[in-house]
């Protein structure tokens, strides 16, 4: 039995579609299909149920999927035990939120690079609810979003919250202390409508019986930077973020009487029988997360965070 084949019925099995299936090994449409018909032939029963346009899976291909993922865990460990243990080249389609890429993303990567020297990475930065739809559909491999991702064949784990905190510009937002009253009746910047920290900052007032004056909704964390940057008015960040951009932007974390929810991540990714690669890659992401929230807070009392070089 090609093994090749076993892969090929695993992943379309996993992704419910043929297509998605053959994006993720490399192949063409009429390849995977021929392969899935192959093995059919082979083990004389149909695995795919074909009589209308959904996909499912027939009694056998039920069944055959379980031997399928045994057989390919069984291969990765005969390679791990036999092989000569040099690492091998292998791709990987990361996905994330803006807010962990302005944060901990680009120096776990530098990191990752250093462990594993023969990941090839792919990344796209996307909102919430298309990283979650791009995992379970199986465009990618591993995302990092505000929400877990609920498919056949993903897992997901809880990473570190991130503490959000009001910024300004520190020319204009001089007090030591701004109360909650005070930020209302300024121009407010945050994420888009419908996200976690939009949604949060506007209960925020509302459990304090408050309305905010106006609340502006930017997707890119950089803009809301600029827009702080030409007094604007006071953008809603990562606390981690706003540490990143230290020495490209001109701000002032503000000390207010009320502190806004912290922003949930997750890591949300598919599991190979084939690869640890994967397994190891959320692992190392975990570990450099929990080490940076764990990580003293430098004082920054009494004066901006950041320098006031401008943004590029």
């Amino acid at each position: 039995m090609n093994l090749r084949f076993v892969e090929a019925f695993y992943w379309v099995a996993s992704l419910k579609s043929i297509s998605r299936a053959a994006e993720k090994l490399f192949l063409t449409q009429s390849a995977m299909s021929s392969r899935i018909a192959t093995l059919e032939e082979e083990l004389g029963v149909l695995l795919l149920d074909r009589r209308d346009k959904q996909f499912k899976l027939t009694t056998a291909g039920a069944r055959f999927l379980v031997y399928a993922q045994k057989l390919l865990e069984l291969q990765r460990a005969v390679k791990a035990e036999m092989g000569s243990g040099a690492p091998m080249a292998v791709s990987m389609r990361i996905g994330a939120i803006e807010s962990v890429l302005h944060s901990w993303l680009i120096p776990w990567l530098e990191t990752l690079r250093g462990e594993r020297p023969g990941l090839e990475l792919e990344l796209s930065v996307e909102t919430t609810p298309i990283l979650v739809d791009q995992i379970q559909r199986g465009t990618l491999d591993l995302v990092f979003a505000v929400l877990p991702a609920a498919a056949d064949g993903v897992r997901n784990l809880a990473l570190p919250p991130m503490d959000m905190v009001f910024v300004g510009h520190p020319e204009l937002h001089t007090k030591r202390k701004f109360s909650l009253e005070e930020l209302s009746e300024m121009e407010l910047l945050t994420f888009q409508k419908g996200s976690q920290p939009h949604v949060t900052l506007l209960d925020l007032f509302r459990q304090n019986h408050l309305e905010p004056k106006k609340v502006h909704a930017i997707s890119s964390i950089s803009a809301m930077v600029q827009l702080v940057q030409g007094g604007f008015g006071v953008a809603l960040l990562p606390r981690a973020a706003v540490q990143r951009l230290n020495g490209f932007a001109s701000l002032r974390p503000l000390v207010c009487d009320a502190k806004p929810q912290s922003l949930p991540i997750h890591a949300s990714y598919r599991t190979d029988p084939t690869s640890t690669t994967v397994e190891t890659v959320v692992q190392s992401a975990m570990a450099f997360a929990a080490a940076r929230s764990n990580a003293p807070k430098k004082s920054t009392k009494g004066k901006p965070l950041l320098s006031k070089k401008s943004m590029v």
